[in-house]
């Protein structure tokens, strides 16, 4: 059957080190659990999870980490004009490790490379989640340069992201999470102040306008939002936003979304 044309661009994003952190392992667990490999054998799925422990052992207790607050709301974002997708080196039991932290809702599929065979940087695992999905192209994020390299190699858009802020500042400039960054003061003056430093400066549209808290009568219970949509540099104001965020700071203010 023919596959009707993709109406949302595909998101692809690496886990560990992206969506999800661990805290350091000893060292004499992260050399033999990680020898190249054993750690091969483990993430194409030849041995399963409780194997791979077994081999490693030290009494090596199972953990399913923890997730990176900042970039699961990039990607419940993203997913509001994105197929996300998960495409992760793992374990058999990266499944399991996904409920517990409750991601295994929060992406439109999941490709664990246990189960697929075949694991990054291998071009092959890239052209199979294209083909499973029915795109020709995707933009892919990974903590992992030679990842990243080697999705643009199969064709993708690969990413190196290191950090949230470079996963922010990726999905921002290709338009797959929204421009618009809201500066939120306490102060009418300030914001207005504020406001025409920025349009000055080269920002748009710098619009003010006042956000009355929900339920409040009030008047002295409204915050002033400053309108951010585009950056000096013609960026997405969304791409800058921890200088924003301590823009915000510093007059006793915070960011928000749109």
């Amino acid at each position: 059957m023919e596959r009707t044309p993709a109406l949302k661009p595909l998101l692809l994003l690496d886990l560990d080190g992206v969506v999800r952190k661990f805290p350091p392992l000893a060292p004499e667990i992260a050399e033999v659990a990680f020898e190249q490999s054993l750690l091969r054998r483990a993430v194409t799925g030849e041995i399963t999870d409780e194997q791979w422990r077994h081999e490693v052992g030290l009494d090596w207790v199972a953990s399913p980490g923890e997730v990176i607050g900042e970039a699961l709301a990039l990607v419940r974002a993203a997913r509001k004009q994105c197929f996300v997708a998960l495409l992760s080196n793992a374990t058999t039991r990266l499944e399991a490790d996904l409920a517990r932290l409750g991601l295994d809702a929060e992406f439109d599929a999941i490709f664990n490379s246990a189960r697929l065979g075949v694991a990054k940087p291998d071009p092959a695992i890239f052209r199979r989640v294209l083909d499973e999905l029915g795109y020709p192209t995707a933009v892919f994020c990974d903590d992992t340069a030679e990842n990243a390299r080697a999705a643009c190699e199969a064709g993708l858009d690969g990413v190196h992201v290191p950090d949230t802020n470079a996963l922010r500042t990726a999905l921002a400039v290709r338009g797959l999470i929204p421009p618009t960054v809201l500066l939120i003061l306490p102060d009418r003056d300030e914001a207005e102040e504020l406001a025409a430093e920025l349009l000055e400066a080269g920002w748009g549209p710098c619009h003010v306008h006042r956000d009355m808290l929900a339920g409040e009568d009030d008047a002295e219970d409204v915050d002033w939002v400053i309108e951010l949509t585009t950056a000096p540099d013609g960026t997405p104001a969304s791409a800058h936003r921890a200088e924003l965020d301590d823009l915000a700071e510093g007059h006793d203010g915070f960011t928000g979304d749109h």
